[in-house]
């Protein structure tokens, strides 16, 4: 099965390089590309890709609001990675809490984007999770509204004791496949019990339901 990708950026040589990067790879297509956020909503109608590559700093509208908009509509939008210059930039953080999968550096090699690629389309893991305890660490909540917004989301979420360890093990970066040898339990099973946690807590992926395991305290970002 192809992945679909679309790139979104306003510097036409970070564009150019990454179609060239992508359209490289076998099972990976680029099938439609935006200079600015404002240009996402048609161009993603337009293209129907799978995977969107985001810039986070754009002119006009932001990547993050971009994402928001983005992920909002009906039916199944597609997944968004984002791509960034710096890797604790808050604004890449913005973007995971808006609903982004996960991010990659623009200096990344061409093996590690293609890699985070296939890893957002597929969904079974986090991309590059040590990376994204990092960012947690530099600009995730110590208190406030946001730790007791995520707090109150896992309280009512009533996750089952071994769902509990399977968002543990999520949150260490483990695939499915790895929780399901982990736990000595069958690959199916795991899924469904990922299924569960995310159905439970709301979110959109394993990204989104890892950032509320952080945020709420349940887990450590400090690994």
């Amino acid at each position: 099965m192809t992945i679909r990708v679309a790139i979104v950026d306003d510097d036409e040589l970070i564009r150019v390089g990454l179609r060239v990067i992508v359209g490289a790879q076998p099972g990976l297509e680029v099938v439609g590309e935006a200079a600015d956020g404002a240009e996402v909503m048609t161009m993603v109608a337009r293209t129907r890709p799978d995977v969107v590559l985001m810039d986070v700093r754009m002119p006009a509208i932001d990547g993050i609001t971009a994402t928001r908009r983005l992920l909002a509509v009906s039916g199944e939008p597609p997944k968004v990675l984002v791509i960034t210059t710096f890797e604790n930039d808050d604004y890449v953080y913005e973007a995971l809490r808006a609903g982004a999968s996960g991010f990659v550096l623009k200096r990344a090699r061409p093996a590690e984007v293609v890699e985070a690629i296939r890893v957002v389309a597929g969904g079974e893991s986090l991309v590059f999770p040590a990376a994204l305890r990092r960012l947690v660490r530099a600009h995730g909540p110590a208190g406030g509204d946001a730790a007791g917004g995520a707090a109150e989301r896992l309280r009512r979420a009533r996750l089952t004791e071994r769902e509990a360890e399977v968002l543990r093990l999520m949150a260490a970066g483990l695939s499915n496949a790895e929780i399901a040898s982990a736990l000595v339990v069958g690959a199916e099973t795991i899924k469904t019990h990922v299924g569960n946690v995310l159905g439970k807590l709301g979110a959109r992926d394993r990204t989104q339901a890892v950032i509320v395991a952080y945020e709420s305290g349940f887990v450590s970002p400090a690994g």
